[in-house]
């Protein structure tokens, strides 16, 4: 592999000795003239009942040259299952091919900008999608094998062929082996995936808003979310499949996913966090801290979990890619990541800040590391009126109660602050002395009495002040499009490199809810078996919110909301119950930078302006 590694250097055009950093991949190999191909690599698995083992089909883009001069050359593979249902990217292109079945246009830029510079590009369809068979299984062994499997085969160890069903060997003698994997929402939660395996020539991955466990994106200790069913997910991306009959596969989907929001052997199989201490891939990630389709769990936990070299970009837009938010500085981070990792390129860009944050609108602050913050213990007491109280470091007595009932949701809740409201209790630091940067997962002790024998649970965090923040509630999460484009990379024939441009979406507002999270109290004890609740009896409960890294500014409030249902992102349950919560037993460990809140007595806003939640419809808007 090392003499592979050496020629694909060749590629690169080295700066004098005296020069302050070496040059990276220049872009001399042209476009037009790239090998187009497709191989179908066997996955070892028969997901779809057919008595043959899966094969899926990996796209692939490679520059002509270096594999006549008997060179090598890196890859860069992004697997999917939405080449053919969805789209890929904010112009949801599709894989397309010519008569013959050649690949043709290859979605995103990362061909038109890498291939020049000497990569391949693999664009692989999951097990059940698009031209591969067998059927996807969300997120579990068919899915992270689809594309395991071919990093396998580009190290030599495992068969590929040149059609669907023949018996025709295709190798992959242009790979150096060393592969870096990339893709958005599903395709980076492969990304993690396979990581999590420890596989061998899996170099680096680029997460962008990925998905860590896929319980935690289904689910919320013990909450059900509404974010549709895998086996729904499933359907949707196998529309367009070669044909297979995959209801067996979409049952056992259904069967594993029980709606009792309990954690069990089906989640566990797709819970790449319990395997993140095999992780031997650098890691270059980006989330959205607005993106409430993939939750901001996803990252934070599965973040602390890692022990590589990483990077990490934190947006205030939802579920939006780096490329349409911060185009030019991604491209360049990119580029320079990969160069490092796939092309041993000494660039220094493993040396630079940690974690890059958006803190307003296209202001950006780097930090050494995320999460920055440490845990201060906050608690809630009683005010002067009911239900509105104060959050500070001494414990309240007494209680607070709230009436859970269908139709509320956490916008509802923050509202109007002042006012006693029948769905929720609210408790808030006062007008901040200084700003504070809550920077991490913070989590909620709550101990409620429910009067029936089922009850929900939900808190948010809600910065009060004025501020411009990206619209990412909005149609777009925080990003418009605009009529004009730029070009990335070569185009040839079929295949552009040019893509719309983007500019800010964003909004002025009267508060921000910075940080959400869910729960059913009947999973106080186990997030693997509910325990039946006895009306009339308190139970203690502590469970995570929204990972996330935002500064409340100096004169600001930070509040704490708890409520029973959160209608917009989870079910209800049974019985709405009226929750009685003992405030000495309460508490909200926060993740901030410094010694803690201090603040000032001060008003909170009679009725501050809001943003409305975003429609939650699941990773088809990935």
């Amino acid at each position: 592999m090392l003499a592979g590694i050496l020629a694909v250097a060749a590629a690169v055009v080295a700066a004098p000795q005296s020069a302050a950093k070496p040059r990276g991949s220049e872009p001399v190999y042209d476009f037009a003239q790239a090998v187009r191909e497709t191989a179908w690599v066997d996955i070892g698995l028969d997901g779809d009942g057919d008595g043959r083992s899966d094969r899926v089909a990996a796209d692939i883009i490679r520059p002509k040259e270096p594999a006549a001069q008997g060179k090598k050359v890196p890859v860069i593979m992004d697997a999917s299952p939405y080449y053919s249902c969805c789209g890929r990217g904010n112009e949801s292109e599709l894989k397309t091919y010519d008569s013959a079945g050649r690949p043709v246009g290859f979605p995103l830029y990362y061909d038109n900008f890498f291939v020049p510079r000497g990569y391949a590009v693999v664009l692989v369809d999951l097990a059940g999608t698009n031209k591969s068979r067998g059927c996807t299984d969300i997120g579990g062994p068919s899915d992270i094998n689809s594309a395991r499997k071919v990093v396998d085969w580009l190290n030599g160890r495992a068969n590929g062929f040149t059609t669907a069903t023949g018996s025709a060997k295709a190798n992959a003698s242009w790979s150096t082996g060393a592969v870096g994997m990339i893709g958005k929402s599903y395709d980076g939660t492969v990304a993690n995936g396979v990581a999590a395996t420890g596989v061998d020539g899996l170099k680096t991955i680029v997460p962008i808003g990925a998905i860590s466990s896929w319980y935690d994106y289904y689910r919320s200790d013990g909450a059900s979310l509404r974010q549709g069913s895998p086996a729904g997910l499933a359907q949707t991306v196998s529309q367009r499949n070669g044909g297979q009959n995959c209801g067996a596969a979409n049952q056992k989907l259904t069967a594993g996913a029980t709606s009792n929001g309990d954690y069990n052997a089906f989640w566990l199989d797709r819970d790449y966090v319990q395997s993140a201490s095999k992780v031997k891939a650098s890691v270059l990630a980006s989330h959205g801290l607005g993106d409430l389709n993939v939750k901001t769990i996803n990252f934070g936990q599965w973040w602390e979990a890692l022990n590589v070299e990483r990077k990490i970009w934190l947006t205030q837009a939802g579920h939006v890619d780096p490329f349409d938010y911060r185009r030019s500085a991604w491209v360049d981070t990119l580029h320079k990541w990969f160069d490092h990792y796939l092309l041993g390129v000494d660039n220094g860009i493993e040396k630079t800040p940690g974690a890059s944050v958006e803190r307003e609108p296209d202001v950006w602050v780097d930090q050494a590391a995320w999460p920055a913050g440490n845990a201060v213990t906050l608690r809630p007491a009683s005010g002067g009126t009911p239900g509105v109280g104060t959050l500070g470091t001494t414990a309240g007595t007494g209680t607070a109660w709230f009436t859970d009932s269908s139709g509320q949701s956490s916008n509802g809740w923050a509202a109007r602050p002042t006012e006693t409201a029948s769905g929720r209790v609210l408790f808030s630091t006062g007008a901040l002395a200084k700003d504070l940067q809550v920077s991490g997962t913070a989590k909620v002790t709550v101990t409620a009495t429910p009067s029936t024998s089922t009850a929900r649970l939900s808190a948010i965090l809600v910065d009060y002040g004025p501020a411009t923040i990206r619209n990412y509630t909005g149609s777009k999460e925080g990003i418009k499009n605009e009529l004009t484009q730029s070009c990335w990379g070569s185009s040839a024939t079929g295949n552009d490199a040019c893509y719309l441009n983007t500019s800010t979406d964003a909004v002025s507002v009267g508060l921000n809810i910075i940080s959400r999270g869910w729960a059913d109290l009947a999973n106080h004890s186990s997030l693997s078996q509910e325990s039946p609740l006895t009306p009339g009896q308190p139970y203690t409960m502590t469970f995570r919110l929204a990972s996330t890294d935002h500064v409340v500014p100096q004169g600001h409030q930070l509040a704490l909301i708890i409520g029973g249902t959160d209608g917009s992102f989870i079910s209800g349950p049974s019985q709405y119950p009226k929750i009685t919560v003992d405030l000495g037993k309460t508490s909200l460990a926060l993740p901030v930078v410094g010694p803690g809140p201090s603040a000032v007595p001060a008003a909170l806003p009679v009725a501050p302006v809001g943003i409305a939640p975003a429609t939650v419809s699941g990773l088809e808007r990935g």
